[in-house]
Formats: C-alpha cells, sequence, structure tokens
C-alpha cells in the first residue's frame, strides 16, 4: 500500500521522500499506462528522471483539455488507467463546471492513498475520533464528499450523512446530535444560517466547533470567513482545496489563518509564471502545477490547474512546516479574471469587498459586454433587518474603492438568489 503523506519538516527529507514515490509511479507509468507511455515517449522521456531538476525539464506538462479529449476519444474513461479495468472500484466524476465533466476511476490502492490525504486535512485540523462529524449534501460523483466521509470513518469518528434532507432537516440532525465538526462549502454554511435565522433556531445552542470548507475560495477569504464564524457563533473556520482528477492537495496552516500548506509528501507542487513557464519563486504568484503522487491508478503528471496563487516569502513557515505555503489559498482561476475596464478582477476579491461591507445575505455578479466595454452589475440580498438602498450604496462605494470603478449595485428581494450546497455560481456571464 502506498505510505501515507505523513508530516515531514526538513526540506531534504520531503525532496527524497518525493523521489522515491515519483520513482515508482514513472516506473509503472512507462511501463503500463497507455495514456502517459505515449506521452512521455513523445517527450523523449524513457527512462525515470534521476532528480526533481530533471523531471521539471523533461516530463511535459498535462493540461485538462488533453484529458478530455483522451476520454472521448477513449470512451468511456479514457486510456489513463494504469491498470485494467477490472482493477477499480470507485468511479468519481468532475462538475464540469468549465466544460464537460471528466470522469476518474480508483484502485483500491488508490483511494486509500486519497483518504490518507483527507485524514491529515483533518489531523492539522484539530480532529480526533471523539469528533461528531456532519456531511451536508448529497453524495452525487463529486470526488470530496466522498474522500472525506471515508476518512472520518476510518479515524473514528462519527460521520453522520446528510444527503437527501432539505436545509431545515440537516440543522436539526446536526444540532440533534451534537455535531461538532461540519464539511461543506462555504456558501451552503452561510446558507445553513440563513435558514437558522429564518426558522429561529440557535445555532450557539449547538456543539459545532470547526465548519471544514472546500470547492469554493471563500474559506480564505478574510471578511467570508469572519461572516461564516459569526454567524455560527464562533466555530472555526478551516479551508483546503482538491480536485477530482487530482485528489485532496492542502491543508490550512495551524498557525496562520488563510494560509494553505499543499502535501508535498503527497504530491510535487510548482508555481510557474503562465506566459513564459518559468518557476515562480517565494513571495511570487503564478499558476499552481501539481503531480500526484501515490495515486499510481489514476496518475496526473505536472497539471496544469489553472489555479492562481502566491507562494509565501518564508521557506519555513511558524508552524514548523517546510512544505509550499499559499498565502490566501487558491486566489482565483486563470479562466475566472476578468477585465472591467482595464481593471483585472478575480472573483475571489470582488467577494471580499461584498462582504466586508456588511449586511449582504447573498450577492450575484454579472458581467456583459456594452458599446465593446467589459461591464459589471451586482445584485444583492440584503440581510434580514437592513436597509436595501444603504446597503446597496456602502457596497457600491467600497467596490469604487478598491477597484476605482463605479459599479450598479441593484437590491433584491429575500430568496431571489439560487443558493447552492455544492459550488456556488455567482458570476454569469452574457
Amino acid at each position: 500500500m502506498t505510505p501515507a503523506p505523513a508530516i515531514l519538516s526538513d526540506r531534504t527529507a520531503i525532496e527524497t521522500h518525493q523521489m522515491r514515490l515519483l520513482h515508482r509511479l514513472m516506473q509503472q507509468l512507462l511501463a503500463s499506462n497507455r495514456f502517459y507511455g505515449a506521452k512521455l515517449h513523445a517527450a523523449g522521456v524513457e527512462i525515470v528522471p534521476q532528480t526533481l531538476r530533471e523531471f521539471f525539464c523533461h516530463v511535459p506538462f498535462t493540461f485538462k483539455a488533453e484529458l478530455i479529449d483522451d476520454q472521448t476519444a477513449h470512451p468511456p474513461f479514457g486510456s489513463n488507467l494504469t491498470y485494467a479495468v477490472e482493477e477499480y472500484s470507485r468511479f468519481h466524476q468532475t462538475s464540469g463546471t468549465t466544460g464537460r465533466p471528466m470522469r476518474w476511476l480508483d484502485t483500491p490502492e488508490s483511494w486509500a492513498w486519497v483518504v490518507e490525504c483527507w485524514t491529515r486535512i483533518y489531523q492539522s485540523a484539530g480532529i480526533g475520533r471523539r469528533d461528531r462529524m456532519f456531511f451536508p449534501f448529497s453524495f452525487g460523483p463529486f470526488l470530496g464528499f466522498w474522500g472525506a466521509f471515508d476518512a472520518a470513518v476510518r479515524m473514528g469518528c462519527l460521520a453522520i450523512p446528510g444527503g437527501g434532507m432539505r436545509s431545515t432537516a440537516r440543522l436539526s440532525t446536526l444540532l440533534d446530535n451534537q455535531a461538532t465538526v461540519i464539511c461543506t462549502t462555504p456558501t451552503y454554511a452561510l446558507h445553513l444560517a440563513e435558514v437558522a435565522e429564518e426558522e429561529k433556531i440557535d445555532l450557539t445552542a449547538g456543539s459545532v466547533r470547526t465548519i471544514i470548507v472546500a470547492g469554493e475560495p471563500g474559506g480564505s477569504i478574510p471578511a467570508t470567513r469572519s461572516h461564516i464564524e459569526q454567524l455560527w457563533g464562533g466555530a472555526r473556520v478551516v479551508d483546503h482545496h482538491g480536485m477530482t482528477e487530482i485528489g485532496p492537495v492542502s491543508y490550512e496552516c495551524p498557525e496562520r489563518r488563510g494560509v494553505l500548506h499543499i502535501m508535498e509528501t503527497a504530491y510535487i507542487p510548482e508555481v510557474i509564471d503562465p506566459v513564459s513557464l518559468q518557476p515562480v519563486g517565494p513571495g511570487g504568484s503564478g499558476e499552481l502545477v501539481l503531480t500526484n503522487l501515490g495515486r499510481v491508478g489514476s496518475p496526473i503528471l505536472r497539471y496544469r490547474t489553472g489555479d492562481t496563487v502566491r507562494r509565501a516569502r518564508e521557506m519555513r513557515c511558524p508552524c514548523g512546516s517546510e512544505e509550499m505555503a499559499l498565502e490566501g489559498g487558491i486566489l482565483g482561476r486563470s479562466d475566472d479574471m476578468v477585465v472591467v475596464r482595464g481593471v483585472n478582477l478575480y472573483p475571489s476579491a470582488v467577494e471580499q469587498v461584498v462582504r466586508s461591507s456588511g449586511g449582504v445575505a447573498e450577492f450575484r455578479v454579472e458581467i456583459y459586454h456594452e458599446k465593446s466595454l467589459t461591464e459589471m452589475s451586482i445584485q444583492i440580498e440584503p440581510a434580514t433587518g437592513e436597509e436595501p438602498a444603504a446597503v446597496s450604496h456602502r457596497v457600491a462605494a467600497a467596490l469604487h474603492y478598491a477597484f476605482g470603478l463605479r459599479v450598479t449595485v441593484s437590491p433584491v428581494p429575500a430568496g431571489t438568489l439560487p443558493r447552492f450546497e455544492a459550488k456556488a455560481k455567482r458570476w454569469i456571464y452574457r
């Protein structure tokens, strides 16, 4: 079985561990993975690189588009399978929010690696077997939900499923069973609190102390994180991130809020300039590139994630880890950035301004074109007891101060904007 992604603090030990797993992985891929066998052969890679430098120099990037095209050419699962299909026991699928969904299979060994990564996320958040964990989502084919649940069970926690329930029933279930931890998206944590207020349910009477969030940048956006914690009576919000095709990637630093550490015992991370493709050093910003080391049955080498991140300046974190640290978590996706009247905007930056303005229950951004210019308008639902005109003016003023843009902000009645239990779709492009 693939070794568990244990915590290593020494840089040399981390890289030695990475090369050992990379050697094992690439030997297997060259021997029996049709997708990577052909890709590596075309790049002239016939033997396993002996150093990380060689790996970065000779192994080509992997792009989401080529994985999707491969599954189209070799339906239904593509050719990025290291073993015969009969060896696989888990099926998952991406959300398809940026194109056609991808199907992803795991062998029992690869799935054990995914669960071990999730276990480390829990351990870094201070979660143990005495915790009662509530999962308020429908169990569709999205990998994160299943990995989180299986890891909770393996740790010996009481794992409480919340599928097939309305939000009110979920609130009753987590309160009645004294759940101490919730795994959800930032948006749905806000929505549950909103429903609790409508139903006169006192969340402070519950036992929830930790809310683990993912799927959106909100957990590392200070204003959104603080808003959730206030609504849930001081429960601590813990962020992390991952992808169905890659696995659970990061955990939040226990010492620094809004800083994510890449699990470098499970991944080889790179941050590159998306134009020059040159590596970005500590303190710089660029695109995150990932290689997973333990998912041998369904691997990815040097995956261009499209996620924009900023590396921390310090090589050694105050928490003691030397694993790569990302300040502010995932800042945005390269394909999410829009240019409005010459100003580069990421959804996470806009959300920080809107949430920090206060008094906003929910919002939606519309991007449209007018006279060859890209424009932005925002609809907001004021929180209960807030004056709509005052909130709209406050948000518009904050956006103008932050970005130098005059943005139309319009209030809408409560319940107008959609709510999501998985990834929210707040940005509409016309």
